[in-house]
């Protein structure tokens, strides 16, 4: 396994003082955030660390002499929008730049980009399914063309009052997970898996590895700190921002030690990054950069250095 970090976390640095910290603080790879080039319209969103609109040999040329020059390598091209969005144009922005990700992802010889199916959050899973296969089906068919890989992160999206009642990614549970895969059978079609967001909806993240380890094409690793008595008072039908808080790895409920024995036992040799949503830590960005290095720390009894001869 590599161990990495999800680059929104830090906006204000360029690719190359990216890449830099990543190494100075020891990290192995990074999944470099690359949205298009616009306003933010949520946290963590609008970050573009590597602009693949118009992406060539050239630009890749100079990203490849980054990796070279820094030893740190790229996990994968990630970007987050809401491709099944009822709002016609913001879907088609997204189904269009998600190719462009395979594109760039291609030149650069990664064959990996990291994103969300997207869902009308007004309807049911059954009324977004139609959406779902029209226009999910050709982008897979295209990675399939292109050899890339694709990892659907499994966030339902429903953290603000504007995502309400079914969140804005439809990809959240071991049965939509087996329905998806029984539908879009591809070996492209995979998991960019965070085992947080299965313990806020109070799902067993331990046998969700057993069972679909094999579609793991990347792995997040962030932590959640569940309010029990809180969610005694609010009950599951509240915004999950109730009762739930994202923190760094080793400061929530996730039992990272059996998280990684369990993805050992599978089998599983890809990146594992960080991804910081911690409140606690984004006070500044100096802040943000040591809950980088206290992320690293605490996972490298985890993940080992490569061992060099």
């Amino acid at each position: 396994m590599k161990l990495g970090f999800v680059t929104a976390i830090v906006p204000e640095l360029n690719l190359e003082e990216t890449m830099q910290l990543a190494a100075a603080i020891g990290y192995d790879c990074i999944e470099v955030m690359c949205w298009p080039p616009g306003k933010a319209e949520r946290r963590y969103a609008g970050v573009t660390h590597l602009d693949v609109t118009e992406f060539g040999a050239k630009e890749a040329e100079k990203v490849q002499s980054l990796i070279k020059q820094y030893g740190v390598s790229i996990s994968s091209l990630g970007f987050y929008p809401n491709a099944l969005s009822p709002v016609e144009e913001e879907a088609e922005v997204a189904n269009t730049h998600i190719r462009k990700l395979m594109d760039a992802s291609v030149l650069l010889g990664i064959n990996q980009i990291t994103t969300f199916i997207g869902r009308d959050w007004t309807k049911s899973v059954k009324d977004n399914w139609p959406k779902f296969l029209e226009v999910w089906k050709p982008l897979i068919a295209l990675a399939e063309e292109k050899e890339v890989f694709v990892g659907i992160e499994n966030c339902p999206m429903w953290f603000t009052n504007d995502e309400y009642p079914g969140g804005k990614n439809l990809k959240t549970t071991p049965a939509i997970f087996r329905k998806m895969y029984e539908d879009i059978p591809s070996p492209y079609f995979g998991l960019n898996f965070d085992p947080s967001h299965f313990i806020w909806q109070q799902m067993d993240y331990l046998n969700a590895i057993k069972e679909f380890a094999p579609k793991f094409s990347h792995v997040h690793a962030k932590d959640v700190r569940m309010d029990w008595e809180q969610l005694d008072q609010v009950g599951i039908m509240a915004n999950p921002s109730e009762y739930h808080t994202p923190k760094l790895p080793g400061m929530g409920d996730v039992n990272w030690s059996k998280f990684f024995s369990y993805l050992t036992d599978a089998g599983y040799d890809g990146a594992v990054c960080v991804e910081v949503e911690d409140r606690s830590f984004e006070g500044s960005l100096e802040m943000r950069k040591r809950s980088l290095v206290q992320s690293h720390d605490y996972l490298r009894q985890f993940v080992p250095r490569e061992v060099l001869d």
